[in-house]
């Protein structure tokens, strides 16, 4: 790993009415290379993360909190707007909306500005207060500092699937908030176009 890792691609978070939320990172370019990785907050509160090698278990595990880790078959696929996930005892089906009045004016941000560290350490207390439980600047494990940079968001519409062969549910708020690392996402089920920068530690440089 470098002094800065970024991850570039996407995350989808839902929650479903069985009281399970799920967290979708879908990678297109990280220093692990491309992979998806799932984090679930069961209604019990028991936190998964479910990583398609051990290399991703250990960076993301080490970077979040988890009550299980599980190494499995992680695969996802995109037909229009329906993305098909399938990752061990987890098969999920999505539809996906249209972009939402946030994700328009995040799209008209710069690109090198939206997801600059110093930016969204400014940005980080306005969305606290419009967003409670979202954040876009924190310290998560091992001493690490993370910062996410939202380029767009697209409104989740609905969900089918289950989790070790049990029904998953309607599509519901993400409440409660999860609570893997320093952030949780919006309430509002949404596929976000995001790039997360993670630092080995703060040394109050941007």
């Amino acid at each position: 790993m470098g002094t800065v890792d970024r991850f570039k691609g996407h995350i989808a978070a839902v929650g479903c009415g069985s009281g399970m939320r799920i967290v979708i990172g879908i990678w297109e370019q990280s220093p692990l290379g491309p992979f998806v990785d799932v984090m679930l907050q069961q209604d019990d509160g028991v936190r998964v993360l479910l990583a398609p090698n051990q290399a991703v278990a250990d960076y993301v595990r080490g970077t979040y909190t988890f009550d299980e880790v599980a190494v499995t078959d992680v695969a996802i696929s995109r037909d229009g707007n329906r993305l098909e996930l399938l990752a061990g005892p987890l098969h999920l089906t999505v539809e996906c909306g249209r972009r939402t009045l946030l994700g328009g004016a995040l799209s008209l941000l710069p690109g090198p500005l939206a997801v600059h560290p110093l930016w969204l350490r400014i940005l980080n207390p306005v969305v606290r207060l419009l967003a409670p439980g979202v954040r876009t600047a924190g310290t998560a494990g091992g001493g690490r500092m993370e910062y996410y940079g939202v380029r767009d968001l697209h409104r989740i519409t609905s969900i089918s699937g289950s989790w070790h062969q049990v029904s998953l549910g309607a599509l519901k708020p993400v409440k409660p908030p999860v609570t893997f690392g320093f952030s949780s996402m919006p309430a509002r089920p949404a596929v976000a176009s995001v790039v997360t920068t993670i630092r080995p530690g703060f040394s109050g440089q941007a």
